[in-house]
């Protein structure tokens, strides 16, 4: 069964970045001049820009700690336009002895999507993906690929801070912003 983006754009693929900003209203602000275009998403601590030229989606994850230059980015992606396309990925790196990690129909930065992970020799973390619905209701992950927190509460821990590390952990509802930290659902 072929499964197809719920997403169109001109290219085979294009390259997806998500980049940890500190406050999503003013780096919203900024792409939007940069790029010369609105955001095509713009949600609580998520906003996206979908550019055909350059053809990139960047993904704007609003996190509680540090942001900005030499700081970690949350993960690189590549966009496709099928799981066929997501499969043959997953098969060449899995063929050339890199560890994957598959998500199948996870629901993630406010879509539906299927991916494969796999990181760099330098642990950067790099996704290819096909979105299979555009609009989901949530941000989370069945797992921890969209928790841009995290590197706020290990920074706080890391300081032993754990006050701060707890507040990075919970919305302002307590709800655990990381799915990845919560039993999943059955």
């Amino acid at each position: 069964m072929t499964q197809e983006s719920a997403v169109q754009f001109a290219t085979a693929s294009r390259i997806h970045m998500a980049l940890a900003v500190k406050d999503l209203a003013r780096s919203a602000a900024f792409y939007r001049v940069l790029f010369g275009h609105a955001p095509t998403k713009l949600r609580p601590r998520y906003g996206k820009f979908e550019v055909a030229e350059p053809p990139v989606n960047l993904a704007l994850n609003e996190v509680g700690g540090a942001s900005g230059p030499n700081n970690p980015v949350a993960h690189f992606g590549i966009q496709v336009k099928s799981t066929a396309a997501v499969n043959e990925v997953a098969d060449r790196l899995a063929s050339a002895g890199f560890a994957t990690s598959v998500e199948e129909k996870v629901t993630c930065c406010y879509a539906v999507q299927n991916k494969v992970w796999a990181a760099d020799p330098d642990g950067n973390k790099w996704e290819v993906y096909v979105v299979l619905d555009n609009d989901a209701a949530g941000h989370r992950s069945s797992r921890s690929s969209c928790c841009p927190e995290l590197p706020a509460v290990i920074d706080a821990v890391r300081r032993g801070d754990m006050v701060e590390a707890n507040a990075a952990l919970q919305h302002a509802d307590g709800a655990p912003v990381c799915a990845c930290l919560t039993p999943a659902a059955k």
